[in-house]
């Protein structure tokens, strides 16, 4: 079957990105090589080839997709091959990006580079209108880490609860309608739009919805407890974002999401 990592590469074809990538096998990972372009190393999946679970890597794969520039993905396999990082990055975690011979690897500086380097009017600006759009859910992943790795039966109520007060914030935030809607609707009620910021995805979105993705997968295998149909606006939130090829063809696999924290998780 063929690999995501070369799956996605195809796509990039068809979309007009001009990535005409070649994939050559480099230790236990897929290497796209294209000249001049930037080169993400992206934690690889359980076969070592295809993408994994890391959603800060979804988060700049995003970003790159969304500027529409010219790339090359190579998947890494953390287990086996450290060593193809080496000579670009040693000790450094993943994402990494490389640029024009320059190695940058905190994400929110790759993010904040990208913005800066990729921007109008050749490259489309990502950044939101609303400050509040860049905060809105950030404290959603912090609270599911610590439900679905509790090993204390007793907290799960407690800590899915707070995980639930998170999870409602995130959707009174969609809900409530924004100045721009507001000023086309004076009376307007409940927002219709479709991501954090409006209609269109941002960067804020690129950093909230791989997390929003694995809270909904992993909770409702570990714990039959996928977010609720009653947050009907995050439940849009994710079934908009799905339609969305840069997310739909980013996203990791279910099976490896779940496989990623198979080893965490204390049944119950």
């Amino acid at each position: 079957m063929l690999n995501q990592a070369r799956a996605l590469a195809c796509l990039q074809s068809q979309w007009q990105w001009e990535a005409e990538l070649h994939p050559a096998r480099c230790q236990d990972s897929w290497v796209c090589s294209e000249p001049d372009t930037s080169v993400p190393p992206t934690q690889a999946s359980e076969d070592g080839e295809s993408v994994g679970h890391c959603p800060s890597c979804q988060r700049l794969f995003m970003v790159l997709l969304l500027k529409g520039v010219p790339f090359t993905l190579t998947t890494v396999d953390t287990r086996r091959a450290l060593d193809v990082l080496k000579d670009f990055a040693p000790g450094s975690q993943l994402p990494i990006l490389l640029y024009d011979g320059d190695v940058k690897t905190d994400t929110l500086q790759i993010e904040e580079f990208l913005e800066e380097t990729l921007g109008p009017p050749d490259f489309p600006s990502l950044a939101p209108r609303y400050r509040e759009s860049n905060t809105a859910g950030n404290d959603i992943f912090h609270k599911f880490s610590a439900f679905i790795k509790n090993p204390v039966p007793t907290q799960d109520n407690a800590l899915y609860q707070q995980l639930l007060r998170a999870l409602t914030r995130l959707d009174s935030y969609l809900r409530a309608p924004l100045d721009h809607e507001l000023a086309q609707e004076p009376h307007l009620r409940e927002s219709h739009r479709r991501f954090l910021d409006g209609d269109q995805f941002t960067l804020a979105d690129c950093s909230l919805l791989p997390k929003l993705h694995i809270v909904d997968t992993v909770c409702a295998h570990f714990r039959q407890l996928p977010i609720p149909a009653e947050l009907s606006c995050v439940r849009r939130y994710l079934d908009s974002a799905l339609q969305k090829k840069e997310f739909k063809y980013t996203c990791p696999h279910s099976s490896e999401i779940l496989a990623a924290y198979q080893p965490a998780v204390h049944p119950r």
